[in-house]
């Protein structure tokens, strides 16, 4: 037999021992089946005329046969997207013929010089063409004799690994490579003195490092280029007009670095480009009429710029777009009608820019839009009714205070009939409006100040429920000794929290005293009664008593008592100090309680609670942990009470008459939309929520100094999703998961899928569109669902 080829089924077990019998098999193909098992350590010498060797995808592990070096014939090993281990044999470097090397997507590890010996010794197959190595747990720098491989390579994949430090410039030497990717490393420093020597490459992949300095002017000699990836890095200075002699360039992503100035106009004057991807830089200036040249473009990215002007009208020239994203930005004057002729069109997002005018119609008429984001911007007038108008889940105008009219779903105001005989008096009440408005609120402050003033210390407290216990001024004066510092356990913007022994109930307690000097501390102590006083759940802070009175001095107080929590709060869980010899961590299937335990909490505040509430400071301080390591949610202090809509009602949407501008929140969990002055809603808890979970599983706070230059903490998670979520999973967790589920079982498998549900949730709960974000009623479920599928408990 010279050729076994079985590729392509659904073959299963182990290779059989007696195929490698077949010493005179030249080609053995079984790519693509569930085969697994371990190859023979002597495979090399007993299929000694093995040519081909086709293998990838299965889950066969162990070692990659050293002895396949002494099938002198192969030229061509292609094994990934298996479970092999240990290094790369060294011995591959006897192979003369070698042309292909395929290890992509396995767990290989080179750390070391012995490690890396492979690397060299490949230098003397003179035919190689193609290495990959992509995905698996290669670390460290790359060596110098990476440079010394044949000169006739043309694909080097060496993406998704632990890489880092610089590229070494010996790279240069392969100046044959069409391919070359170093995707998803720690790669740092420029690129400039390697990356001009490569004229002959056509797709190039640096997207997720850390390079930095300017992109080099002379990228644009290498004119055979269809694919530059160079986003998620540190690149800075300007994009180089030189681009534009990339004649074939068809993808190129710049986002996420820290570009500035101009686009070049000469970039987008090539036909051939399809994506165009510039988000998350600081690009400033008008967004050059050459755009309409993209004949060819079927996405256009530029969010979270700085460009100014119109959009051009010669947009509508690129017919065959299909995304269009221009958000956060601030472009002016009106929406061209003429996008309405782009009749692929499906996802048009221009939000939080400064447009202004009426929307086009025209928009109406694009039958496949089904995502169309319009807000925050100044439009104004009647809201058009057909097409994705139709579907109020598809599209987002808040923030546009002027528009009216819509599909009954929209709940807008209806648009005013001017007429002759009504202009005048309908002008006469916007004016007068404001104007009466005006003078009752002073009034109002008037009285409230007077008030206020005349009878502080008795104001008034919402009515709690009889059972709880009345205290007093010297009962927790008593209860935490005059208040020491020795019984501080936390301080929040306007109050103090000490712990305490309160003898009226008998028990440990929390008190927490409002600095009501602080502007703003009266208000906070309100609201947290207000939203407390009719709350039961097992996951909220059970609040035991308040105290609103006057202390020895005759100055007002107020304070609320809580049950003691004795595991505290779980950012000290997440994140302990560095000084402490033997810092605990949460397991995984603690993590997962906990974070069961505040959705479930949330899930009652939004949808079971007698009045709906919004917590609006949601992140692992404010979540306490009793003595048997249940959560509960705490400090309502800015909380909202919800109203609702009856289209929101249908979606369990509630939003609060407050504007978030009022809301402090905390950096890193605040929804995006409340930057823009949307009103604080349960979506934006929900946002929170993915941040917090996000947190809780990569055991990185959302404010961690890696997250700069446009890259966070969603985004870090959503690049890594689904093929590496062990580059993001908190260390603690891999090594318990480890332990708990041997690798290679259908318990690890169970953990990886754990992993990646939760990471998942976690995604579609920090979306950036509120309304495409589930519910916390949809997260408690699916969480419950997670926690039954671990295979231990």
């Amino acid at each position: 037999m010279r050729q076994l080829l079985l590729g392509g089924n659904r073959l299963s077990g182990e290779i059989p021992v007696a195929l490698f019998n077949l010493t005179l098999l030249r080609e053995l193909d079984l790519d693509s089946n569930e085969l697994g098992g371990t190859l023979p350590s002597d495979m090399g010498e007993a299929l000694p005329n093995l040519e081909t060797l086709e293998l990838g995808g299965n889950m066969i592990e162990g070692h990659v046969p050293a002895s396949l070096g002494n099938a002198s014939r192969l030229s061509t090993i292609n094994m990934p997207v298996n479970n092999f281990t240990g290094h790369v044999p060294s011995s591959f470097g006897k192979l003369q013929k070698l042309y292909s090397l395929n290890l992509e997507r396995n767990q290989l590890r080179a750390n070391d010089d012995q490690s890396w010996e492979f690397l060299a010794a490949l230098s003397n197959c003179s035919l190689l063409d193609m290495l990959s190595l992509y995905g698996n747990q290669l670390e460290g720098v790359l060596p110098d004799t990476v440079g010394n491989l044949s000169a006739g390579i043309q694909s080097l994949l060496l993406g998704t690994n632990n890489l880092s430090g610089m590229v070494p410039l010996s790279i240069g030497n392969l100046k044959n490579l069409t391919k070359f990717s170093l995707a998803y490393n720690g790669f740092t420093g420029t690129v400039e003195g390697w990356i001009t020597n490569m004229k002959k490459l056509q797709g190039l992949n640096l997207h997720g490092n850390n390079f930095n300095g300017s992109i080099p002017f002379s990228i644009g000699n290498l004119t055979q280029l269809s694919v530059l990836y160079m986003d998620n890095n540190k690149f800075d200075g300007v994009i180089p007009s030189s681009l534009g002699n990339l004649r074939q360039l068809s993808d190129l992503d710049l986002s996420y670095n820290n570009l500035q100035g101009n686009i070049p106009k000469e970039i987008l004057a090539s036909g051939s480009m399809t994506n165009c991807i510039l988000s998350y830089n600081n690009l400033e200036g008008v967004l050059p009429p050459e755009v309409g040249s993209l004949q060819q473009l079927t996405e256009l990215q530029l969010s979270s710029n700085k460009l100014t002007g119109a959009i051009p009208k010669t947009l509508a020239q690129c017919k065959q777009l299909e995304t269009i994203k221009m958000d956060q930005n601030f472009f002016t004057e009106d929406i061209p009608i003429s996008l309405g002729d782009l009749q692929s069109l499906t996802t048009l997002n221009l939000s939080h820019n400064k447009l202004s005018g009426a929307i086009p119609t025209a928009l109406g008429d694009l039958k496949i839009l089904t995502q169309l984001d319009l807000s925050y911007n100044h439009l104004e007038g009647e809201i058009p009714t057909k097409g994705v108008f139709k579907n109020t889940t598809a599209i987002s105008l808040n923030g546009n205070k002027e528009l009216c009219g819509g599909v009954t779903d929209l709940q807008m105001p209806l648009c005013p009939i001017v007429s002759h005989k009504k202009g005048v008096p309908y002008y006469m009440v916007r004016v007068l409006v404001p104007v009466v408005g005006l003078a009752l609120l002073v009034l109002l402050i008037y009285f409230a100040v007077f008030r206020n003033l005349s009878g502080r210390p008795h104001s008034s407290l919402p009515s709690f429920h009889s059972q709880f216990p009345k205290v007093s001024y010297k009962d927790l004066l008593q209860a935490t000794s005059n208040f020491s510092e020795s019984n501080l356990v936390g301080r929040g913007s306007c109050s103090f929290v000490y712990r305490g022994q309160l003898l009226p109930v008998n028990a440990e307690v929390a008190v927490k005293v409002f600095e009501l000097e602080m502007q703003g501390a009266d208000i906070s102590f309100m609201s947290e009664c207000e939203a407390l006083r009719s709350t039961r759940h097992r996951n909220i802070l059970p609040i035991l008593s308040v105290c609103s009175t006057i202390d020895y001095k005759g100055n007002p107080f107020k304070a609320i008592v809580y049950e003691f929590m004795p595991n505290g709060d779980l950012k000290t869980w997440l994140h302990p100090a560095s000084d402490l010899e033997d810092p605990h961590y949460l397991g995984i299937i603690q993590r997962v309680n906990v974070a069961i335990n505040i959705a479930d909490a949330l899930d009652y505040l939004h949808h079971d609670c007698e009045r709906h509430i919004i917590h609006c400071d949601l992140k692992p301080s404010n979540i306490l942990l009793d003595a048997d390591m249940v959560a509960h949610l705490g400090d309502f202090s800015i909380s909202r009470v919800c109203v609702q809509t009856s289209s929101q009602s249908s979606a369990g949407n509630y939003s609060s008459p407050v504007n978030s501008a009022s809301v402090n929140g905390t950096i890193g969990y605040i929804a995006p939309e409340y930057a823009g002055g949307s009103h604080v809603s349960t979506s934006g808890d929900v946002y929170s929520y993915g941040v917090l979970l996000l947190e809780m599983l990569t055991g990185k706070s959302p404010t961690d100094p890696m997250f700069n230059n446009g890259l966070n903490i969603i985004y870090y998670v959503e690049n890594n999703l689904p093929d590496n979520i062990f580059r993001v999973v908190d260390a603690y967790l891999q090594e318990e998961s480890e332990a708990l589920a041997p690798a290679y079982t259908e318990e690890q498998n169970a953990v990886y899928q754990c992993f990646l549900s939760l990471l998942k949730v976690a995604v579609s709960c920090a979306l950036q569109d509120p309304s495409e974000r589930i519910s916390m009623r949809e997260v408690s479920k699916k969480l419950n669902g997670v926690k039954m599928s671990l295979p231990f408990e």
